[in-house]
């Protein structure tokens, strides 16, 4: 039985062998005519740009580190602010949190700096007659004798000496006088310009969570804002707990290093503010510091000193730092520990920083996404 031909219509002849549409080396798939220049260009331009793209992130990280840290600042003001605003306008609430930010970096930048650089400049002073009074004392010699040839303990202080009192040595390990200079500077610079963001953020921030939410469809903006209002919440929540012990530390290291006669109390009561910010290994850090300096004034002062943050440190991990942290992020302690290491491999101190916020987020996301759409199968 003979079938009848169809027509032959531009439709179909494209698809015909030998059309000028069909692939290019192939007989049995016919479509369209495939360009390989075009392909080839196409893809080194898509390479290119992601080149010039990530020059650019390298090029803009200062910025980017900047813009950062003012986030999670100003998410970390935001629930004093929340927590005024329950009691007045909210323009005035964030008026009263800025003018008490502004004030606490003059007060840091006028007060508390140069009286920390005056007694930093007092240990490279006093410390000579330090090492000297140390290697004299009736520790060093109950030691050495103790020790006998194994160790000497007066050439090691003297080496070690040698080497913190030659300015070239110090230098060196600061990348050299310009470097040292560049990078003061580049600290300062960076300070007001991280203040002003988290002014600007913190005015902003609901105008910003708004245009946020405009770029998720309308049908699961609700929960996406929800989330989201967790997440934020949960890293304000972090970046108060954590300037809390860092002050209940920094506070009460003042006043026991104050009473027991320790050197340049207010220059290491900063020190151990600051070290307590860095989660899990701050206070330690900042406590062998202080303990290192006592031994070099007084073994006595060392040992107190040394028993007194034994203490603060068990009563820190096990009544201040539960009470104060679960109730602003709820993690696992494991999790803790993963996400501090991490951090800090990836980012150094401040990556040790958000590590924890960035880990409670994800739980949050786990535990409101993820669960509920693994639930929902059935």
């Amino acid at each position: 039985m003979l079938r009848k031909k169809s027509p032959r219509t531009p439709e179909t002849a494209a698809l015909q062998p030998g059309s000028d549409l069909e692939v290019e080396g192939s007989d049995s798939v016919p479509g369209v005519r495939i360009n390989a220049f075009r392909i080839g260009l196409v893809g080194g331009l898509g390479v290119l740009l992601s080149l010039v793209i990530g020059a650019a992130v390298t090029q803009l990280s200062t910025v980017l580190i900047y813009i950062g840290v003012a986030l999670f600042l100003a998410l970390g003001l935001d629930p004093l602010v929340s927590w005024l605003e329950r009691r007045m306008p909210r323009p005035l609430a964030i008026v009263i949190v800025f003018a008490a930010v502004i004030g606490l970096f003059a007060g840091l930048l006028f007060a508390v700096i140069p009286l920390v650089v005056d007694q930093a400049g007092n240990l490279f002073r006093q410390f000579p007659q330090l090492v000297t009074d140390f290697e004299q004392s009736d520790f060093v010699a109950t030691v050495q004798t103790n020790l006998g040839d194994f160790v000497d303990i007066n050439k090691a202080v003297q080496t070690a000496t040698d080497f913190v009192q030659d300015p070239n040595n110090l230098l060196a390990l600061g990348g050299g006088l310009l470097a040292v200079g560049t990078g003061i500077a580049s600290g300062l610079t960076g300070s007001v310009i991280v203040l002003i963001l988290t002014l600007y953020f913190l005015a902003s921030l609901r105008s910003m969570k708004k245009v946020t939410y405009r770029f998720v469809p309308a049908n699961k903006r609700a929960s996406f804002a929800s989330l989201t209002e967790d997440v934020t919440g949960a890293v304000g929540r972090y970046v108060v707990g954590q300037i809390g012990l860092a002050s209940i530390n920094g506070i009460l290291s003042l006043i026991f290093l104050t009473i027991i006669g320790a050197p340049l109390p207010v220059l290491f009561a900063f020190v151990a503010f600051l070290a307590s910010l860095i989660p899990l290994v701050g206070t330690l850090s900042g406590s062998l510091i202080i303990v290192l300096v006592c031994l070099f004034a007084s073994p006595v002062t060392a040992l107190v000193a040394l028993i007194y943050y034994l203490i603060y440190m068990q009563v820190e991990a096990y009544f201040l730092s539960p009470r104060i942290m679960n109730r602003a992020v709820s993690v696992p302690g494991s999790i803790v520990v993963i996400a501090a290491v991490a951090g800090g491999t990836l980012g150094s101190v401040l990556g040790a920083l958000v590590a924890i916020p960035v880990a409670a987020s994800a739980i949050i996301i786990v535990q409101k996404v993820v669960f509920p759409k693994q639930d929902a199968k059935v």
